[in-house]
């Protein structure tokens, strides 16, 4: 899982790094925080660039999953806790 998350990291800084230039935008810049901030910096390029639903949709949709992922690390430590 790691590996494929490490993949789309790459993927998303590469994406970020090439579109840039046509925006007017710093390459380097996009591009590192692209790697380093995958789908947030996805989302906040896109709303940056004019496309506005699409950034939000993807900044909406990875902060629900952050949440889930959170509440369900919670509720697995709660109930193995109870079970010991």
């Amino acid at each position: 899982m790691d590996v494929l998350m490490f993949i789309i990291n790459i993927l998303i800084a590469v994406y970020l790094f090439m579109d840039a230039k046509k925006h007017h935008k710093n390459k380097w810049l996009w591009g590192i925080l692209g790697l380093f901030f995958s789908f947030i910096a996805l989302g906040i390029y896109w709303i940056m660039t004019g496309r506005k639903l699409l950034g939000w949709i993807v900044l909406i949709a990875y902060v629900i999953w952050v949440i889930l992922g959170i509440v369900g690390v919670v509720t697995v430590g709660v109930f193995n806790g109870l079970s010991q």
